[in-house]
């Protein structure tokens, strides 16, 4: 199961030379799990309201080769693994235009209370990731 969002690259996500700023991917990382899980029916906003949060504990990035100022970026979303408390995604950054890879990376989220202290994952939830088609 992968989904795809769009990035558009503005000035503001770029350095004095026109590359994308390193740390801006895991911005895009974030939106796209928060779609990815929201296209499943898992709205972050009403598990806070159950003391429910996911965070991240670990990154892994590599940078293939840069984006670009005026890009338009395709993030790739994939579910790697799922735990009883976390969940493993794959994300691949592609520009659109020449479908060449710029980076990929793994995300790892935890399900904790509000007290940070690991919880288990709703059993929704776990079902919502396991669906194939999302429309």
């Amino acid at each position: 199961m992968k989904d795809i969002i769009e990035v558009k690259i503005y000035y503001e996500d770029t350095d004095c030379g026109g590359v994308v700023y390193y740390a801006n991917y895991l911005k895009y990382f974030e939106r796209a799990r928060t779609e990815f899980l929201e296209k499943r029916g898992v709205l972050l906003k009403d598990l806070m309201k159950e003391g429910i949060y996911f965070v991240v504990v670990s990154v892994e990035l590599k940078y293939h080769t840069p984006g670009r100022y005026a890009d338009i970026l395709v993030v790739e979303s994939t579910v790697e693994d799922v735990g009883y408390a976390s969940i493993v995604f794959h994300h691949r950054v592609i520009r659109k235009t020449t479908e060449e890879l710029i980076v990929s990376g793994m995300v790892k989220i935890a399900s904790v209370s509000d007290k940070m202290k690991p919880v288990r994952i709703p059993q929704n939830i776990l079902h919502s990731l396991q669906q194939d088609d999302v429309t």
